[in-house]
């Protein structure tokens, strides 16, 4: 429950961060239990398809996670580059923050997933 001196503006943005990095997360997690069990069932091992299932997804997190602070970092420059140019691209700073936010949830919860059904095998 929230303190009542915190303003509504908070919570919303919080809110919205935390859908936005947990709809990534419950797809991660869907997918990091499947590919385990999924590359388990195909290879007969389960601790090389834990690796290799976990390796992927903390290669999605780092992507993401690179490409989040990437966007930050030059995306002033690239949209006004655009604008410059004269570009017909929708691409802004915000919708690649945003998508890599995504990969970011989507890396984590495939690192979780694979965990968890390593752990139940």
């Amino acid at each position: 429950m929230a303190q009542s001196g915190e303003p509504p503006r908070l919570r919303q943005y919080v809110a919205a961060r935390a859908r936005l990095v947990g709809s990534g997360l419950v797809v991660g997690l869907l997918l990091g239990g499947l590919g385990m069990a999924g590359w388990t069932l195909y290879t007969g091992d389960a601790r090389s398809s834990e690796a290799t299932v976990f390796a992927l997804g903390a290669l999605v997190f780092g992507v993401g996670l690179l490409g989040w602070s990437g966007s930050i970092l030059a995306g002033n420059g690239i949209e006004a580059m655009q604008e410059h140019m004269g570009t017909r691209s929708d691409w802004t700073e915000r919708d690649s923050r945003r998508a890599m936010a995504r990969l970011c949830g989507g890396g984590g919860g495939i690192m979780v997933g694979t965990s968890v059904v390593a752990a139940l095998l």
